[in-house]
């Protein structure tokens, strides 16, 4: 089952949904991280810091979770 994480704009981060998804201590541990093992969005991996997600895109990090983006108001 994945962790719903609400966001109240179109679109959030890859950055800024692992910060706001409380994983790594600090935005320069999420960019290391992104930059040696990388997470899984939508069954593709992904390295960018920058990539777009939309409510339902899913994103995987190994070790912590599986984590779908939701619409909040």
């Amino acid at each position: 089952m994945h962790e719903q994480i609400n966001i109240n704009t179109a679109y959030i981060t890859l950055g800024q949904f692992m910060k706001l998804a409380n994983v790594f201590e600090s935005g320069g541990m999420i960019k290391a991280y992104l930059q040696d093992e990388g997470v899984v969005v939508n069954s593709e991996i992904e390295h960018r810091r920058g990539r777009k997600l939309y409510p339902d895109d899913i994103v995987e990090i190994e070790g912590a979770g599986s984590f779908i983006v939701g619409k909040g108001d």
